[in-house]
C-alpha cells in the first residue's frame, strides 16, 4: 500500500539549494516504492471548485518573482496520466464531490519544486489537483478520503504546502535559530496527528497555540493540503513525522507520512 504524504515545499530556492532538507527529499524519492502516478494537491493552485488536471504534458509555471535567475530556466516536463485522472473523477462522482476538469494548467512551484527533488527525471506521471482554503477541514479531509483507494493501485498522493507559513513573520537573515511560537504550534499539530485526533485538528485555528501566527488569517492555503493528504489515509490511520527542520526562523520543512 502506497502511503500519502504531506510535504512542505518551502521557498522556491529549494530547487537549486543543497541542504539537509533537499537531501532528505532526494533520499525519500529513492526509498519509496516507485509509484504508478502521483496525485498532488498544491497550495499554489487555489480554486473554489475542485480541479482535476487532464494534461498530456505540463508546462512549468514560475509563480514567484525576485529570485535567482537560474530558477526561471528550470523545466520539469512531467506527463499526465489520463487513466488515473478518469479514475479520480469516478471516485469524486461516487462520493458526491463536485469537480471541474482542467486541460491547460501547468505545474506551479508548489508542485515542481517537490517533484523535481523526489523524481528528478520527471518520469512519473502527475495529476495536479487544486485546493480550496474556503472549505472546512472536514470537507478537505473528505476529498482526500475519497481517493484512498488509489493508494492500493500504487498511486502516491501528496499534499504540498507548509504547517508554519507566514511570510510576514520570517527572518530572512537566518541565523539558524527557530522561533519558539513555531515550535509550539508544530508540536501541537504533531501530537494530534500522531493520535489521529481529527476533532481537535479540525479546530486547529482556535485550539492550537500560536495558530494566528503559524496559519495567518490572510492565508491558510499552505496548511490545508495537510488535510487532503491525511484524509487519503483514512483507511489506515497512522501518522509519522519523517522530517522536520526550519528556515528563516519559522518557515517549516515538515514531511508527514500517512498510512
Amino acid at each position: 500500500m502506497m502511503p500519502s504524504l504531506f510535504i512542505a515545499h518551502g521557498a522556491p530556492l529549494l530547487a537549486i539549494e543543497k541542504n539537509e532538507y533537499t537531501q532528505f527529499l532526494q533520499q525519500l524519492g529513492q526509498s519509496l516504492p516507485r509509484p504508478k502516478a502521483i496525485v498532488l494537491f498544491s497550495a499554489h493552485w487555489e480554486s473554489n471548485a475542485q480541479k482535476v488536471s487532464e494534461v498530456n504534458q505540463y508546462d512549468t509555471i514560475y509563480d514567484f518573482g525576485g529570485f535567482d535567475p537560474e530558477l526561471y530556466t528550470i523545466k520539469y516536463p512531467a506527463q499526465g496520466e489520463l487513466e488515473v485522472s478518469k479514475e479520480i473523477q469516478e471516485l469524486f462522482n461516487k462520493n458526491g464531490i463536485p469537480f471541474e476538469v482542467d486541460m491547460k494548467r501547468g505545474l506551479d512551484h508548489g508542485a515542481w519544486v517537490v517533484l523535481r527533488l523526489l523524481y528528478p527525471n520527471a518520469d512519473v506521471p502527475v495529476i495536479a489537483m487544486s485546493v480550496n482554503p474556503n472549505l472546512t477541514p472536514a470537507e478537505q479531509y473528505k476529498i482526500g478520503k475519497s481517493l484512498a483507494a488509489l493508494r492500493a493501485d500504487d498511486v502516491l498522493i501528496i499534499g504540498s504546502g507548509g504547517t508554519v507559513h507566514n511570510l510576514r513573520a520570517v527572518s530572512w537573515g537566518d541565523d539558524g535559530s527557530v522561533h519558539q511560537w513555531a515550535l509550539e504550534f508544530d508540536d501541537w499539530i504533531a501530537h494530534h496527528l500522531h493520535t489521529w485526533d481529527t476533532d481537535s485538528l479540525f479546530k486547529y485555528d482556535t485550539l492550537a497555540p500560536n495558530a494566528e501566527f503559524a496559519v495567518p488569517k490572510f492565508g491558510n492555503e499552505h496548511f490545508v493540503p495537510l488535510f487532503y493528504a491525511m484524509g487519503a489515509a483514512d483507511d489506515n490511520r497512522k501518522a509519522a513525522l519523517i522530517h522536520r527542520s526550519y528556515r528563516y526562523g519559522n518557515l517549516s520543512h515538515s514531511v508527514w507520512q500517512f498510512g
